[in-house]
């Protein structure tokens, strides 16, 4: 396919702004922006449902993070160092994997912040280089201003699912393991027990970019699509292009959910088919426990180290009153 009917994602997100007689935003326009949010913190506050907080920080949160990404993300388009491409979309991929097990999953098995990175990576880049240089025809395919969207979209994206589907298998292994011991009892393999568990967490997985793709356009019109019709682009080409993006979330979800879900089972139904339960721990991630500690708890230890200080101090060189008060 020629260049001059490749669609380009730069060309859909980047215009003009004489052109499409759009003024350039600034901070003002974004604390403006801020009110909505403000907004939502009052309603908190009436109805007391003690959000007000964690929406402010949220919104903080939002805004510095989006200001130092769009700073990095500058330096590295006007760069266009392809080894600089490889660097952010790991990053990328191993900050939602990091997301994954530590904040998003309530429960965790053994091993599994590297079982979920290896299945991001296996999923969002070879979809990316795909999608990127044959359905969209861009060349080269690393082009950092089309490929580092399209990486983050996809880690987004694929975060859901593999989410959805570990925290079913997880659940259903902690809570209602006797029905695959039931299975193993009469001899089936750890895989045609777990079979009914994987089947369902993959359909939970794959239902939200299912119903994405069927509500899209009729029903809702989707975010980078409606950034294009907002820049003045070309809504046909737009169009298009959620399209592709569309199917590649997809086939992302889909490879990064049945990775995991057969690395879960693997590691807590072990090869003697046995269902371990000791490989599944739904404690805070151990990062997070040092919220949970009480500066009261070492409080009786520090206590009775002093009093044996004390004690014996005072038996080895204290008056006669002192040692007698102390063995009384």
């Amino acid at each position: 396919m020629n260049s001059t009917n490749a669609i380009s994602l730069g060309d859909i997100t980047t215009y003009t702004l004489e052109d499409s007689g759009k003024a350039e935003l600034t901070w003002t326009n974004v604390a403006i922006g801020l009110a909505f949010i403000l907004f939502d913190a009052g309603v908190s506050t009436v109805f007391r449902l003690g959000l007000g907080v964690s929406l402010v920080v949220a919104a903080l949160r939002c805004t510095g993070q989006l200001a130092v990404v769009a700073t990095i993300l500058q330096q590295v388009f006007d760069n266009k160092n392809p080894w600089l491409v490889v660097l952010i979309s790991f990053v990328l991929n191993f900050l939602g994997t990091f997301e994954t097990v530590m904040n998003k999953s309530p429960r965790r098995f053994r091993h599994m912040f590297p079982a979920v990175l290896v299945g991001m990576l296996g999923s969002t880049i070879p979809i990316s280089i795909l999608g990127s240089k044959y359905a969209m025809s861009v060349e080269p395919f690393w082009t950092p201003i089309q490929y580092i969207p399209i990486v983050g979209m996809l880690c987004g994206a694929t975060i859901s699912g593999v989410v959805v589907a570990v925290s079913y298998i997880l659940k259903e292994l902690s809570e209602n393991r006797d029905k695959v011991e039931i299975y193993l009892a009469f001899g089936a393999t750890r895989v045609e027990a777990c079979r009914p568990i994987a089947i369902e967490a993959l359909r939970l997985a794959l239902t939200p970019p299912i119903n994405n793709m069927s509500v899209l356009g009729i029903i809702a019109i989707p975010g980078m699509m409606t950034g294009a019709i907002l820049g003045g682009s070309s809504v046909q080409q737009a169009a298009k292009l959620q399209m592709i993006i569309m199917f590649m979330i997809t086939a992302s979800t889909t490879l990064a959910s049945v990775f995991i879900t057969f690395a879960a089972i693997h590691v807590t139904v072990d090869l003697e088919h046995r269902v371990r339960s000791d490989r599944i721990d739904d404690r805070t991630h151990g990062l997070y426990r040092i919220k949970e500690w009480s500066f009261e708890s070492p409080l009786p230890t520090v206590k009775r180290l002093l009093w044996k200080k004390k004690s014996k101090s005072v038996l080895n060189g204290g008056t006669e009153e002192e040692r007698q008060r102390l063995l009384a």
